[in-house]
């Protein structure tokens, strides 16, 4: 089958190549899951891959299959599996089980293991291929009627995590009825949390940097919840106008805003989630006493978070479904760059990042895909 690899840490080593089409039997006791793969979406951390800056082959190869967005079609099942039957859709989870104690209860996404498994990124051959092969426990049924969005399923579900997160986190107060929420960042993740946290019936102020009228603070306000350009106010106006927030999502990518965040909007018993993940050497200056004081007397907690567990991808099924139903279209909206087969990858990497696209996808099963 075709598939496309890099060579980790290689910059540009990307192609497509034959490899072995995976077969049931490399599932131990009957429970594989032969999946055929129909689209996988791109993001940041792929562009990255690509750029030589991190990734790890499987101890088996020295190259690495890409791609962790995945959503395929049940082609075939080993004699012990009675989860999936052919034809069912499915997203495969992205960590896979290592040695910590989090790793054993299948709680992958909080592994404490230096070298962790992750489909397409570290360990784990990815999804950019015909098919793929599975465990059960991995997989993540999929409605029909999700089917041509169903591929957002993956950053849908580290939105959900970190929303579900800072609800876990506000057990603590016994009561907590948040009604105001921030998110930072109209990217994809952005876009996602807004719209999660509009399903969860809260006000949501969205702040992006670029100047409204676009594609995204038309989609956030096309869910209900405000658009806001850093350029034209920031933080500390609108919060004096608008009031501060019982939660703040951010999905920057810029970390010097998370201090001004924690400074400027966030009220009393109130909880900040960090999803963004950043690189780099910034400094700056931040009212370090000040930032302190508010969060011991103020009574607010900062939680990060990366990746997803079973409970979280299938939050995002829920709200997928919900979404579908009380915007219809508006999913779609955000799938704004599709390409055609494998054999268009190298286009679909130099799209990241430019201007429009939110979310790049490869349509896999498209009549290009072998070429």
């Amino acid at each position: 089958m075709k598939a496309i690899t890099v060579q980790p840490c290689k910059a540009n080593s990307t192609r497509l190549r034959d490899v072995a089409k995976p077969r049931l039997t490399e599932i131990p006791g009957g429970r594989g899951v032969l999946v055929r793969v129909l689209c996988v979406g791109l993001d940041g951390t792929d562009k990255e891959i690509n750029a030589g800056e991190y990734g790890a082959a499987p101890d088996t190869d020295s190259f690495l299959i890409q791609g962790h967005e995945s959503f395929g079609q049940v082609v075939g099942v080993g004699p012990r599996v009675t989860e999936f039957q052919p034809g069912d859709y499915v997203v495969s989870r992205v960590r896979r089980a290592g040695m910590s104690l989090y790793d054993q209860i299948d709680a992958p996404d909080m592994t404490t293991d230096d070298e962790y498994f992750e489909h397409g990124i570290s360990r784990v051959h990815g999804f950019l291929a015909e098919y793929y092969v599975e465990e059960p426990r991995y997989l993540i049924g999929i409605p029909a009627s999700l089917g041509h969005v169903a591929v957002l399923l993956e950053p849908m579900s580290v939105a959900e995590k970190g929303i579900i997160q800072a609800y876990e986190v506000q057990r603590r107060l016994k009561v907590w009825h948040p009604t105001k929420a921030a998110v930072l960042g109209a990217g994809t993740i952005g876009l996602l949390a807004t719209m999660a946290l509009r399903c969860r019936g809260l006000d949501v102020t969205t702040f992006g940097l670029d100047e409204p009228p676009y594609l995204n603070s038309e989609l956030v306000e096309a869910i209900g919840a405000s658009y806001v350009s850093t350029k034209q106010a920031s933080l500390a106006d609108t919060a004096a106008r608008s009031g501060k927030c019982d939660l703040v999502f951010e999905a920057t990518g810029y970390s010097p805003i998370i201090f001004d965040a924690m400074h400027e909007l966030l009220a009393k018993n109130s909880v900040m989630v960090l999803a963004s993940v950043t690189g780099g050497d910034r400094r700056v200056e931040i009212p370090a006493d000040q930032i302190n004081l508010d969060f011991v007397l103020g009574n607010k907690a900062l939680v990060g978070t990366v990746n997803a567990n079973r409970e979280h991808f299938e939050a995002g099924v829920q709200d997928l479904v919900r979404a579908s139903a009380d915007w219809p279209g508006w999913l779609e909206r955000l799938l704004t760059h599709r390409v055609e087969g494998l054999r268009g990858c190298p286009a679909a990497f130099e799209l990241l990042g430019s201007p429009g696209a939110i979310k790049v996808y490869v349509d896999v099963a498209s009549a290009n895909s072998t070429g």
